[in-house]
């Protein structure tokens, strides 16, 4: 068993617990509260610039509905087998998404962190770099990124490569050979395309706890293996040492429900002091069977409102407050992982060191 380490915290798309996701105020501000990395997600323009939006369907994330010049592109897609309707970022020229305001997607749960919607743009790939690159030259450290590549199969099939796009801006920024850069995508095949092209940092596997990544179901249709077949011990270490090279991955992410053992975590198993959890009573064993395979593990994601939070960690009130979220984080904090994705960075840092 691996000695258990000191885990990153990365800030999921910034700090979205405090500010709209994906902006500048939120990247900026999770290096402030002490993230180690923050995660940007990369859709794709039609003009081909990667842009950070959750997914490529923006409706639910800026103010494009209220643009009347941009009224005739609302439409529905199949999206990974799922028909969604709205606007789509492949529609658009980056000059034209420049002109939106990004907005709070959850504001029935954050209502703070939408009093300032309609206040930041859209961002770039580019912007972020530079926002990781000043924050870094602050910290005296370098600070890292963890880029998430979404739909790799569906921008492919629309001509819009994005591992090659995201290849060609990390050499565009001088971030090639950068030691904080991590590529990461629920898709298998981008990661291997990233090898191919000469991708330089680490790859990560996305894994979802059901269903089936979209690239194998593109491939096979419904004979398509499940993400289950990758979380079994061969499925591991085969991630970890496969024989060609683009086939294998440095590491997977995987959220909070497969850390923890399910059905084990009572509310009356622990007292209030976080430090007397039995860890290996409540966790699975996915954590070291990952890194007996080689495999560096990241957990997602660590929020403290009771709507975001695994049942046995929520209190009596409102979706919006916040619930046994300490006793969670520290389980997870304690459980081995190499990295956790934190909506609140700084309450992360703050349990993770101790505080």
């Amino acid at each position: 068993m691996r000695a258990r380490s000191r885990p990153s915290v990365i800030g999921h798309r910034g700090a979205p617990g405090y500010r709209p996701e994906h902006t500048r105020a939120a990247y900026e501000l999770a290096f402030a509260l002490g993230a180690d990395s923050v995660e940007p997600d990369l859709v794709a323009t039609k003009d081909g610039v990667l842009v950070v939006r959750h997914e490529n369907e923006i409706s639910g994330t800026t103010n494009v509905a209220e643009h009347p010049e941009f009224a005739a592109r609302r439409t529905t897609k199949e999206v990974d087998g799922m028909p969604l309707t709205g606007w789509f970022t492949e529609d658009f020229t980056w000059a034209e998404l420049a002109t939106l305001r990004a907005r709070e997607r959850v504001p029935h749960l954050r209502q703070a962190s939408a009093t300032f919607d309609d206040r930041y743009p859209i961002l770039r790939l580019a912007d972020v770099l530079e926002v990781v690159d000043a924050a870094s030259d602050a910290a005296g450290r370098a600070l890292g990124l963890v880029a998430e590549l979404k739909h790799a199969t569906y921008f492919e099939a629309a001509g819009l490569p994005l591992h090659e796009l995201f290849l060609a801006e990390l050499g565009a920024a001088g971030w090639s050979d950068h030691p904080g850069l991590v590529a990461e995508s629920f898709e298998k095949t981008v990661l291997g395309h990233l090898h191919d092209g000469g991708f330089r940092g680490k790859r990560v596997y996305l894994l979802e706890g059901e269903g089936a990544p979209a690239d194998r179901v593109a491939s096979l249709g419904a004979a398509a293996p499940g993400y289950a077949s990758d979380l079994t011990l061969r499925g591991l270490y085969a991630l970890g040492s496969a024989a060609a090279p683009a086939e294998r991955v440095d590491g997977i992410s995987v959220d909070v429900s497969q850390i923890l053992h399910s059905g084990s975590v009572s509310v009356g198993l622990f007292g209030e002091d976080e430090g007397g959890v039995d860890i290996g009573a409540v966790t699975s064993d996915l954590v070291d069977l990952a890194h007996s395979a080689g495999l560096f593990v990241y957990c997602w994601t660590l929020r403290p409102e009771n709507g975001m939070l695994p049942a046995d960690f929520r209190r009596a009130g409102r979706d919006d407050e916040w619930g046994d979220w300490r006793r969670l984080f520290a389980i997870l904090l304690h459980s081995g992982v190499d990295g956790v994705f934190a909506d609140h960075p700084d309450l992360a840092v703050a349990v993770r060191d101790g505080r």
